[in-house]
């Protein structure tokens, strides 16, 4: 319980020599699903001299709120790994991560490596991982066996049968597929516009098979159950969700690499509980909690042996999308320099307003 105490009460408490403690509040900033009700109570169960408070958001609402306030209003928020680096340059709206308070053994080394290359500014991390997914493609395969690739979108034998989301990893992923890398492009606005003018008329021309756009989990899974639609690019969540109601809906990971991208533990420049977020770090990690998120969101934990601890659908789905290959073959999304959402905008407007 919070006991606060003010006023006559705080002289009343002195004189009586009585004691009085106030609660510690840790303020999270943070996606939906990533702290749900069941895993705050343990967590207030643990220490109860914390209350955890939590404000829903996304990567660009994190950046922007903390952008707004120079850092300040939050103890521990989540963005992507992609918006630490160019973020923090920019704004200075992140503190460094103390390494020594955080058990980062039980982490797998590859995500560890991911936080060196995408969140670390004159050798100082920003960031630890908490869950990683990808995006890639989802296909019926009794409809649809042949999928390996994003340029498989385009295949004319899916006319009709094909959804899409007009969103950057659709451009990425086909830069991929045709050759190019549009992550080594990133610091070079020029090389980078040079990549989307490549790729925007070959969208452009995908949607002669296209059945329509989709811009939520729930439209593509209605799509995908009713058979509508037999192929599209998704998050790998969405696709192990549908799994378990369809063992012939598979997600694909792509010839290229699924793109894969990691949402972190980054404390805010004026955050006024680093302990208290230090420990629910910690207790995020935790095998039993990593399970009860990966339950919640359809995520997968950062932890070693992740994927046994994922819930027994999500596990069989995983299992059937991911081999070792495909697992080492992931391409983590690297932090987005300034003007590049810009250019994407652009492309993507013009993809949208073309006639197929």
């Amino acid at each position: 319980m919070k006991y606060v105490v003010t006023g006559l009460l705080a002289g009343a408490a002195i004189v009586s020599g009585s004691t009085t403690s106030e609660a510690e509040t840790l303020r999270l900033l943070t996606w939906g699903g990533y702290a749900p009700d069941a895993v705050i109570e343990l967590f207030e169960q643990k220490y109860p001299d914390i209350d955890v408070e939590v404000t829903l958001s996304n990567n660009e609402e994190i950046v922007a709120k903390l952008r707004a306030t120079g850092g300040s209003g939050f103890d521990l928020a989540q963005p992507s790994v992609s918006r630490i680096v160019a973020a923090q340059t920019e704004y200075g709206i992140y503190k460094p991560i103390d390494l020594s308070k955080i058990d980062t053994t039980v982490l797998q080394p590859n995500m560890m490596e991911a936080m060196e290359e995408n969140a670390q500014i004159d050798g100082e991390i920003y960031s630890v991982p908490h869950v990683w997914g990808t995006q890639g493609l989802v296909a019926d395969i009794s409809k649809a066996p042949d999928v390996k690739g994003w340029s498989d979108l385009c295949d004319p034998k899916y006319k009709g049968r094909v959804s899409m989301r007009l969103k950057r990893a659709l451009l990425l992923g086909m830069a991929f597929d045709m050759g190019k890398d549009p992550f080594a492009a990133y610091n070079d606005l020029a090389a980078y516009q040079a990549i989307l003018d490549e790729v925007e008329p070959k969208l452009i021309a995908c949607k002669e098979n296209l059945k329509t756009y989709w811009t939520g989990a729930e439209d593509l899974s209605s799509l995908l159950l009713s058979g509508e639609v037999v192929l599209s690019d998704a998050w790998d969540s969405t696709a192990f969700k549908l799994y378990n109601q369809n063992p012939d809906i598979r997600f694909i990971p792509t010839r290229t690499g699924a793109l894969a991208w990691i949402d972190t533990f980054t404390i805010p420049a004026k955050g006024e509980a680093d302990d208290a977020a230090y420990k629910w770090i910690n207790f995020m990690l935790q095998p039993e909690i990593i399970t009860m998120v990966s339950e919640s969101t359809g995520s997968i934990g950062a932890v070693k042996n992740s994927i046994e601890l994922l819930p027994e659908g999500s596990r069989a789905a995983v299992k059937a999308a991911f081999d070792d290959e495909a697992l080492a073959n992931l391409k983590f999304m690297p932090s987005v320099p300034a003007g590049i959402e810009d250019l994407e905008g652009k492309v993507l407007n013009r993809i949208k307003a073309a006639s197929n």
